[in-house]
């Protein structure tokens, strides 16, 4: 469904929504996260500020946007974001008037963020956001994964595991629930899920005037 096709000569207006992907390190979400933005061009992935140094290969306002400490508190009091959060020593926050300008224009937007994030979306934003968290199949797996990427130093790749089982006892807390043991078949449960959420009555706002118009045909 596009953002601005034609029903009966009137324009399919639709509010955006936000879907937020959430899972330990080394999880997949990124991965299924870019993939369903390679293959939707009406979802737009959120750009984060954050305190963290880039990582090879990465790019100023592509995969994040990269700041100084002071620079990120000054927007935390200005109230720039949506939700921000202290993960793994470095601070992440997802910029706010953006994120509002695309809903509006009934664009989606992605947040690849963790459950600390998702809990403070759901709360500024309820009704516009969707939420799904991606499992490993084992610790093991996650552990295989985290040192193939070999992104990481190896104490921050053993800090990321302690932490794993904390953040996946968050997924009561999503909407939906994804193992990723194979990835084919989780980006197809994503795909499934993102492509409902589109269709739900309350976010198409063209519904409402065609029903009065099919009720008000003699």
């Amino acid at each position: 469904m596009s953002n601005s096709g034609m029903s009966n000569g009137g324009e399919e207006r639709r509010r955006g929504l936000m879907l937020v992907i959430s899972s330990p390190s080394g999880a997949g979400k990124t991965s299924l996260a870019r993939r369903l933005v390679a293959e939707h061009p009406d979802l737009t992935p959120s750009v984060s500020v954050t305190t963290r140094k880039a990582r090879p290969g990465e790019e100023d306002g592509h995969e994040y946007w990269f700041v100084t400490a002071g620079a990120f508190r000054d927007m935390v009091a200005d109230g720039a974001f949506l939700e921000w959060a202290e993960v793994h020593e470095h601070a992440y926050g997802s910029p706010r008037a953006p994120v509002m300008r695309l809903l509006e224009d009934g664009r989606d937007v992605l947040f690849d963020i963790d459950w600390q994030g998702a809990q403070a979306i759901q709360r500024v934003a309820p009704e516009d956001t969707v939420t799904v968290f991606i499992l490993p199949p084992t610790i093991g797996d996650l552990a295989k994964r985290l040192h193939t990427r070999a992104q990481d130093a190896e104490d921050v790749i053993d800090r990321r595991l302690g932490r794993a089982r904390g953040e996946i006892e968050h997924w009561v807390d999503y909407d939906y629930v994804i193992v990723n043991d194979d990835f084919d078949l989780a980006y197809a449960k994503l795909a499934s899920i993102y492509h409902a959420e589109r269709l739900r009555r309350e976010r198409n706002l063209w519904i409402e005037p065609l029903v009065a118009r099919l009720l008000a045909e003699p």
